[in-house]
């Protein structure tokens, strides 16, 4: 469902210079570092931000990780090589998959399956986390589901415990957490700043892994909505293959849009109703502007909320004596 109302607007131009100035700003003359390493996964983010970066630094300047594993799509390798060969960025793959079985990754992940489908087989079965996709009719009873997918694609789905989603969501999170050490050791080898890809979205809802794909030394996009990205993105040139696929979180072994596990609404709908949020816009005026009900606004605003103030953990530093929780 596309909003009627659309605040967010960016002149991508202006803005492209203004992220340009940060990167070269920070990375060069600031951190007196050589270069930008960057994660690219095939999304519109890393897609977005590659471009950014290689205009501010050049491309002899940039490189570019590919940091798949077993459960990844194969088409996030392809998307990410042609971005890289489309700006010029020499593409660096490493596949993650045997050092996270080292670290458990796996076993303590499909052990926790297994607590919820006895007859689990990783071998033969997919899994995936959702959300139920009703919010606005629903509200925000964020209780989480897990899907099985057989090898002709049928579903079946049971709620989760609290602890079996914790053990999953443990599990899992290796992964990102890996995909940063991997791009700090290509960094520091070269002295080179880690460009993060984050968006307001991710950063400001609470969807990512702390000190994971959080952990970088410049975000140029974490101020930007993920509504403002695609505008970005289309003004830079990114393939119009990343630009209409689904983003996705590429970290559960069955296909599983960033939509489905998180956000339980389009960006386009999601972006106009926090910006309604943020600047104090009543639900009854907003549902005016965009054709929806003030119940379904008043549904949205909460989840995005409490999306807000339960993960503000992940932004905050580290607690010391000297600084005080804000």
């Amino acid at each position: 469902m596309a909003p009627r109302y659309d605040p967010l607007k960016i002149d991508p131009s202006k803005e492209t210079d203004r992220i340009v100035s940060l990167i070269y700003d920070t990375t060069l003359q600031h951190f007196h570092k050589n270069g930008g390493v960057i994660g690219l996964s095939g999304g519109v983010d890393s897609a977005t931000v590659l471009a950014l970066t290689v205009r501010a630094l050049g491309a002899d300047r940039v490189k570019a990780l590919a940091l798949p594993d077993c459960d990844s799509e194969s088409q996030s390798e392809i998307l990410a090589r042609k971005t890289a060969d489309l700006f010029g960025v020499t593409l660096f793959q490493e596949n993650l998959t045997d050092s996270l079985s080292v670290l458990s990754c796996y076993k303590d992940r499909d052990a926790a399956i297994t607590e919820i489908f006895p007859d689990y087989n990783p071998k033969i079965h997919k899994a995936k986390i959702v959300l139920p996709n009703k919010l606005l009719e629903t509200g925000s009873l964020n209780v989480f589901w897990l899907v099985l997918v057989d090898q002709n694609n049928n579903e079946r789905r049971k709620m989760l415990t609290k602890s079996t989603y914790l053990n999953i969501v443990a599990a899992s999170n290796m992964k990102q957490r890996l995909r940063m050490l991997r791009l700090y050791k290509h960094a520091e080898q070269s002295n080179y700043a880690v460009i993060g890809t984050a968006n307001k979205n991710e950063h400001d809802q609470g969807f990512f892994v702390k000190y994971g794909d959080g952990g970088a030394d410049i975000q140029p996009i974490q101020h930007l909505f993920k509504s403002q990205v695609y505008q970005l993105a289309r003004y830079l040139g990114v393939p119009e293959e990343i630009l209409s696929r689904p983003p996705t979180t590429d970290t559960y072994s069955a296909s599983c849009t960033q939509e489905e596990f998180y956000f339980r609404l389009p960006f386009e709908l999601l972006d106009c109703i926090w910006y309604g949020l943020e600047n104090k816009v009543p639900a009854i005026e907003l549902a005016d502007l965009t054709g929806l009900g003030a119940n379904q606004i008043d549904n949205a605003y909460k989840d995005i909320a409490q999306k807000i103030r339960t993960t503000e953990y992940l932004r905050t530093q580290p607690v010391t004596l000297g600084k005080k929780i804000p």
